[in-house]
């Protein structure tokens, strides 16, 4: 009986991943645009999943158990890990199917300084190959590696037995062209400051009569200034971002346990209008508001063919983690982004290792649009160290 309720728990989870899949294959019904009219913002790095665990689980991770990596995700989920101290280094070879010099590396660390509280940091640093500049006349000017990071520091805090919440200051530099000069133009790398502010709950329950815990988290990040690259010119929008999501995890006996997560997640970025060749008049959507919280509140409206299209603006990531003696895991997710939107979609597997206060973890993303993907065969890699008492 146990068995039997187990299995049709878990076939509701994967039926409703076959739903999703299928509604979201079809053409394309955006009746306005009718083709691409993805969000535009500057340092989209800062939405890559950094992480090795998350991203085998479709990208997801505000509501899974807390790691070292929660600071990407939902650092208000650190005063729930289990231990004291935590330091983890993850490596991303980025868009491979495109160029081999595209690198993502991410370096994220937490300190438990009692019972309630702890502090965390992370570097995210994102190398952009060698770009060649030439002049108008296609004369050689020289080479640069452009690069861009984002540094992070971040307070979290119990608020009751089961409930916490966070608060993460982040600096961003962003240099494309190593202040180079291109047509004249001159350019120069961006600064912006952001935040992040995340919410988590986790509850111990019970289904069919085998223990487990429930959980859920809200993380909205990137919330800070725009950037520009030249003097003068328009500032763009950084991935100012909501990301909800929820978790539950069955625990089948002592050795073997089962976890099935979902997330939601729209960028808080007004949606590009339709507008008149010379850019003056606006015949659908809005024109995006200087000040910042407005446009984060009119990024729930503004798109040019309505709800429909706003719904669209909706990614989800569906995944499960599989736990042998919280030794040795098994990931499998899914991940979607509507086609008007950017149109990606991919599963992902992966596995992981824990040995004492040693752990391991790889990812392998596959596409569902085919191996010309530039995301296709993405690996991530994540090494750390996870210690109970200092």
């Amino acid at each position: 009986m146990i068995l039997r309720r187990l299995f049709a728990f878990f076939a509701i989870v994967f039926g409703l991943i076959s739903t999703l899949v299928a509604q979201n294959t079809g053409t394309i019904t955006n009746k306005v645009l009718g083709t691409l009219n993805a969000i535009q913002t500057t340092v989209p790095f800062l939405t890559i999943a950094p992480d090795s665990r998350s991203g085998a689980m479709g990208d997801l991770g505000v509501a899974t158990s807390p790691d070292v990596n929660s600071q990407h995700w939902n650092a208000a989920k650190y005063p729930f890990a289990k231990g004291q101290f935590g330091v983890s280094l993850a490596y991303t070879p980025w868009l491979r199917n495109v160029v081999n010099d595209i690198n993502l590396g991410y370096l994220a660390a937490y300190y438990r300084f009692d019972k309630k509280q702890v502090v965390s940091a992370s570097l995210k640093y994102f190398s952009l190959g060698e770009v060649i500049f030439r002049d108008m006349d296609g004369v050689l000017v020289g080479n640069y590696n452009p690069n861009e990071f984002a540094i992070d520091a971040g307070y979290s805090r119990l608020l009751s037995d089961n409930f916490s919440a966070a608060l993460v200051m982040r600096f961003i530099r962003s240099d494309i062209t190593g202040g180079g000069s291109i047509e004249g133009q001159q350019y120069n790398a961006g600064y912006s400051f952001a935040a992040d502010l995340g919410f988590y709950y986790q509850h111990p329950t019970e289904l069919a009569g085998l223990g487990g815990e429930w959980a859920w988290g809200i993380n909205f990040s990137n919330l800070g200034s725009k950037i520009s690259y030249t003097e003068g010119a328009d500032k763009q929008f950084i991935p100012a971002n909501l990301r909800i999501g929820a978790r539950y995890t069955l625990d089948i006996d002592d050795y073997n346990s089962l976890t099935a997560s979902v997330d939601l997640n729209k960028l808080l970025v007004p949606t590009p209008p339709i507008t008149s060749a010379d850019g003056d008049t606006i015949y659908y959507g809005m024109k995006p508001p200087n000040s910042l919280p407005l446009s984060w509140i009119q990024s729930f409206y503004d798109a040019p063919d309505g709800f429909t299209e706003e719904m669209h603006e909706i990614m989800y990531s569906i995944g499960m983690e599989y736990w042998y003696r919280q030794q040795f895991a098994m990931r499998a997710g899914y991940f979607n982004e509507h086609e008007t939107k950017g149109n990606r979609k991919y599963f992902a597997v992966g596995i992981g290792l824990k040995l004492n206060v040693f752990f391991i973890d790889f990812s392998y993303l596959i596409s569902t649009s085919g191996r010309n993907n530039p995301l296709a065969n993405t690996m991530r890699f994540t090494l750390g160290l996870n210690f109970s008492e200092l």
